[in-house]
């Protein structure tokens, strides 16, 4: 064969491999598509259990538009990087709601259509300081009959929420019908009429604000049965419930209901009796609580114990005072004691509560208690009849001895629970709760149907405007200006429970940036090195200073400024000796990069070098075996 002939053939022979390569590439994306491998440590593109039922779950189309400035963040390659995982995730999304979920991906660009109907949509448009144009970055979602949902823009620091985000999204326009929430409180939440002004007292703000979300349904205190439209009980002081209203609760637990509980060992809100008190001194606050039904559930509170802390002690004024004095029993919770792993609490700020109580699991629980809202290690507990005719918060300083560890004031308990009354509905509310009417048990669960979810707070005076909103009146209306976030803890904690239980399941997820943790300590480590070494430099200097001192105090002529010889040398000494210092801070901060690159030569040697190797190996291993297999 001549040389032109094989040139030939060699030529051909590419061709045929190219567009061979290109439809089995076609062929592939075919076969393949929607097949993803995740190999994150978070598993960041994988959808929960919760997240993939919901999608299931829909029953009309929902439309979702993706308003991103593409064009416009260039050159922010951070932003730039979210808005692709965000687009990553609602095409995931997308694929895995079979077509139920239609996504369009828009760049608004300045002064266009699409611009206006982002805007009309109530998406949020960012100016950043490196952009001239309007970044946005926001979803909105349409259902078949109207309503919209939006995302007004995704922030990066809420990233390991934004699975949960999108869910909700979905689960909302899925299923638009308003909740009911069912309202057993022993306070007067809605509002009450005042004997002493002689006029309507408004409801609590907090009331209001959930009010506008939810249709709430005031059920009392004494009611046999829950009604089956009831998806969420939120249960306020619930003082003296009778057995047959705690069974209907416990019973509503069991179906799978969800409840945000508050109770509390010493609620201001509720003041006692005023008999036999001494004149001028204020109420004490009534305690609550649900004995049968926590202790049948493993939830230890006790209503006799209030949480004290040094380290969150809130100033109040007292009157025994000119000044504010630090009330022990006054807490004012930092969002360093929240749980940023709930959605609930991630990006609340401080929530104010007052002589609260504690929350435990009882040894043989079968419940979970994943702490909300917990005190200072500075915290214990004392009795509250310590607060009951107390002329001095400053008294409650004295013999407090701290615990030394946190104590949890709210918490999310779920788990398979059992029934607290296992033999079924009680016959009566008087003597033996273990006498059941045979005949009205009929359809009694004794162990939950499903893991239950509910919310514990162990306070009640923190939904009470006092301890977290003025409230003024502005030209007739009343503004509510909040200086903590209990109102934000309530909303969150309604809108939480009060969707699906799929919705509950969705959690925080792992972030995207992954931060070079080796890298970090190995830094840690230098830069510990680097203070050390350059806290032995201002001893050094401490020590010059004074040996200084020293020799000038000892010297006859005072009154010359020049040096003798032993300071000249003490100085020449000292100077050297700082030049050595310095050369080995720079050798520190040297080692520091060095050691940097030497992993990165080594992670660049594992994954240029030793991966394809690997693989290669692996590939003739497999064509040797199949070889090998062949009659």
């Amino acid at each position: 064969m001549s040389t032109r002939s094989q040139q030939r053939l060699g030529t051909s022979s590419l061709l045929l491999l190219a567009v061979a390569f290109i439809a089995a590439v076609i062929i592939s994306n075919q076969l393949f598509k929607g097949l993803r491998i995740d190999l994150t440590e978070n598993n960041l593109y994988t959808l929960s259990d919760g997240t993939r039922r919901i999608l299931r779950d829909i029953n009309e189309p929902i439309n979702l538009y993706y308003y991103y400035s593409d064009q416009a963040t260039e050159g922010v390659p951070s932003l730039r990087d979210y808005a692709n995982r965000v687009r990553e995730m609602l095409e995931e999304f997308a694929d895995a709601s079979r077509g139920k979920l239609r996504l369009s991906v828009i760049d608004p660009l300045p002064f266009s259509e699409e611009e206006d109907r982002a805007a009309q949509f109530g998406l949020q448009g960012v100016q950043l300081s490196a952009v001239p144009d309007t970044v946005y970055m926001g979803l909105a979602g349409t259902n078949s009959v109207g309503d919209e949902e939006t995302i007004a823009f995704f922030q990066p620091d809420k990233e390991s929420f934004l699975e949960y985000d999108l869910a909700k999204l979905v689960s909302t326009l899925a299923k638009p019908e308003r909740n009911i929430i069912g309202l057993v409180s022993g306070v007067s939440m809605t509002g009450q009429f005042d004997p002493q002004s002689q006029r309507m007292q408004p409801a609590w703000v907090v009331y209001q604000q959930a009010e506008q979300l939810f249709e709430i349904r005031d059920l009392g205190t004494s009611f046999d049965e829950v009604p089956d439209d009831i998806g969420l009980l939120w249960i306020v002081q619930p003082r003296n419930l009778s057995n047959a209203t705690q069974y209907a609760i416990d019973q509503f637990i069991m179906r799978g209901g969800k409840a945000l509980i508050f109770v509390d060992p010493v609620a201001a809100v509720d003041p006692s009796p005023t008999e036999g008190m001494p004149q001028g001194m204020p109420p004490t606050g009534q305690a609550s609580d649900l004995p049968l039904l926590f202790d049948g559930w493993g939830i230890e509170f006790e209503p006799q114990e209030v949480v004290a802390d040094a380290q969150l002690a809130l100033p109040i004024n007292s009157g025994f005072s000119n000044r504010p004095t630090r009330h022990y029993g006054y807490l004012g919770i930092t969002p360093d004691l929240m749980s940023r792993e709930d959605i609930i609490t991630a990006e609340l700020g401080t929530i104010n509560a007052a002589m609260a109580g504690r929350l435990r699991l009882v040894d043989d629980s079968a419940a979970t208690l994943e702490p909300l809202l917990t005190s200072s290690p500075k915290a214990n507990v004392i009795p509250a009849t310590r607060f009951s005719f107390l002329p001095d918060p400053r008294s409650l300083q004295d013999g407090f001895v701290a615990g030394g560890e946190p104590l949890v004031l709210a918490a999310r308990i779920s788990g398979t629970l059992p029934s607290a009354f296992p033999n079924g509905k009680p016959s009566t509310d008087i003597g033996n709760t273990d006498d059941r009417n045979d005949a009205e048990t009929a359809g009694h669960l004794r162990a939950s149907a499903t893991p239950v979810n509910l919310i514990v707070v162990a306070d009640v005076d923190a939904l009470s405007d006092s301890m977290w909103v003025q409230v003024r009146s502005f030209f007739g209306q009343q503004i509510a200006n909040s200086f903590a976030s209990n109102g934000a803890f309530v909303v969150n904690a309604l809108e939480n429970l009060a969707g699906s239980t799929d919705l509950i399941a969705v959690r925080s997820r792992g972030s995207f940036s992954r931060p070079f943790s080796k890298v970090e300590e190995l830094r840690a480590g230098a830069e510990a090195r680097f203070r050390e070494t350059e806290q032995r430099l201002q001893r050094e200097l401490a020590e010059t200073d004074r040996r200084l001192r020293e020799l000038q105090s000892s010297r006859e002529d005072t009154g010359s400024l020049l040096l003798t010889a032993e300071q000249q040398a003490e100085i020449d000494r000292f100077v050297d000796q700082r030049a050595s210092i310095r050369k080995e801070l720079r050798a520190v901060q040297r080692g520091l990069d060095e050691d940097i690159e030497n992993l990165g030569r080594f992670l660049k040697a594992i994954n240029i070098g030793l991966v394809p190797l690997l693989l290669t190996l692996a590939t003739l291993f497999a064509v040797w075996r199949r070889r090998r297999e062949q009659p």
